[in-house]
């Protein structure tokens, strides 16, 4: 019997079926309401700065992730799976629109630095700052509108981080449904950053929820619906902000994730505790190194269970086999997470940053326990879900990726053989197996297939190796900065 991955999935046959000739009059094409029917459900889940390691599936001996476990376990473990930046904002971008954040525009950050120094925003400030007033250029066609036009339910719940003016909300950018914040960060129980409310339904401001922490909002609205759409295809875009720290001027919350007490409780060897430091200058206490761990770890867990409660209802519509799913973090763990064996962490051009755990299931189609080192993207994920869609890509768009389900079913091998970042002056490129980094943290050449940690330096053994590597990214820079310019910080 042929392994369901050796096969075409059923999604990909051409609807050629449903045409028939009648009489010399042409060609009557009845596709319609059946190929909506056949194309799969896609729920794309992405955490917030989760450690490569801080999955059970990933060797974590410590982390309590069963649901995740279990999409690999049912489909797919990716091991060189890359986003485009070390940090939220570009890399989502990227996410959403198929392009390098230097191709799409948005390629840094949007947040307001004050509150790092412990500022708090009156309402007209914060009306006029950076982090209120950027986002995503309107010219980029999101995966969303793209899905729409395909005839998909479309919603997104959770991390949006786009822009929070109203040309930049989800539901002008190809979504039905919006709840969630609009910005990188909040704390899990006021739905503020840094003080100032951020929650949204839709394209209007709510504290409708405020006290309830945020997993369980994204949770409840994930779930809601997928029972209102169950008997249509659907896009569900699922950005969770677990386990980013919170978003809190309080020095006991700052610098720590949050998670209820339920899930704190089954980290018992931690401790939740509090030492004395220093914050905006001033002596006080923050959280204790173990408890900023507890505080990330039972986050995943909650996060975990959230994901598990979509899983089981997936199973009670029987839903399962028509459902696509993708999980991986949005770049590479925080300070409180666990990213080896590789070196360093998120912001940090090393693999620690940018390579991240990625698990996806997909019955029928993606073989059962798969283990794929396939050099892989976010870059990928547009043309994948719009193949599953049965659309073309837009026209006169550059994308910089490909559809990578034959590569995650293991019938191909993946097209991807060199990428490429830039975080202001740092630096990074991976070219086949080699690996380039110049920056503010450490600089280097890396053969990651012998050095997945990146500490034996070839540059002065390779000195040809190494002017080869700036080489290639020198070409794609040149190929970025002539590409038609998009907002928020290019001059044009």
């Amino acid at each position: 019997m042929k392994n369901p991955g050796d096969q075409a999935p059923r999604f990909f046959k051409p609807f050629a079926a449903f045409a028939f000739v009648v009489g010399t009059f042409g060609v009557v094409v009845l596709v319609a309401t059946a190929a909506a029917a056949e194309r799969p459900n896609i729920i794309l889940i992405v955490s917030d700065d989760q450690g490569y390691h801080d999955l059970g599936c990933f060797g974590s001996g410590e982390v309590k992730t069963p649901h995740l476990d279990r999409i690999a376990r049912e489909g797919v473990r990716c091991t060189s799976f890359y986003v485009t930046w070390p940090a939220c904002t570009p890399s989502r971008g990227s996410i959403l629109t198929g392009r390098y954040p230097q191709r799409n525009g948005l390629y840094d950050m949007i947040r307001n630095e004050a509150p790092d120094y412990g500022h708090v925003y009156s309402p007209e400030e914060y009306e006029v700052t950076a982090e209120r007033i950027l986002g995503m250029d309107t010219r980029e066609i999101m995966i969303s509108q793209v899905l729409r036009r395909a005839g998909y339910a479309t919603a997104v719940f959770g991390k949006w981080d786009g822009g929070q003016l109203h040309r930049y909300l989800p539901l002008q950018r190809g979504f039905d449904e919006f709840y969630g914040f609009v910005n990188t960060g909040i704390d899990y129980f006021t739905h503020e950053r840094y003080g100032v409310p951020s929650m949204y339904r839709n394209n209007r401001p709510t504290t409708e929820d405020k006290g309830t922490y945020c997993t369980y909002l994204f949770q409840r609205e994930a779930l809601r619906f997928i029972r209102k759409n169950k008997d249509r295809p659907f896009f569900l875009y699922l950005p969770f902000n677990a386990p980013h720290g919170a978003s809190n001027l309080d020095p006991k919350i700052r610098g720590a994730a949050q998670a209820p007490e339920k899930y704190k409780k089954l980290y018992p060897h931690l401790k939740d505790d509090y030492v004395k430091s220093k914050r905006y200058g001033e002596p006080t206490l923050v959280p204790s190194k173990q408890k900023r761990r507890l505080e990330y770890l039972a986050a995943v867990t909650c996060m975990d269970d959230a994901i598990g409660s979509i899983l089981d209802l997936l199973d009670e519509l029987h839903l399962t086999g028509k459902t696509f799913v993708v999980f991986f973090s949005d770049n590479g763990g925080s300070g409180d997470a666990d990213n080896s064996p590789l070196r360093g962490r998120k912001t940090h051009m090393f693999e620690g940053g940018i390579r991240v755990p990625f698990v996806a299931r997909f019955p029928g189609v993606i073989p059962r326990g798969r283990t794929c080192d396939e050099f892989l993207s976010t870059l990928e994920l547009f043309p994948t879900f719009a193949k599953l869609a049965g659309e073309e890509l837009p026209k006169d768009v550059v994308y910089d990726g490909f559809d990578m389900l034959p590569v995650l079913a293991g019938r191909e091998k993946s097209k991807r053989t060199e990428m490429y970042w830039q975080r202001r002056g740092d630096k990074a490129a991976r070219v086949g197996h080699y690996k380039w980094v110049e920056s503010a943290r450490g600089s280097g050449l890396f053969d990651l297939s012998k050095d997945i940690g990146e500490r034996h330096d070839l540059s002065k053994e390779r000195p040809d190796l190494l002017a080869e590597m700036k080489a290639h990214f020198a070409r794609w820079r040149a190929d970025m900065d002539a590409a038609e310019p998009r907002g928020p910080f290019r001059d044009f």
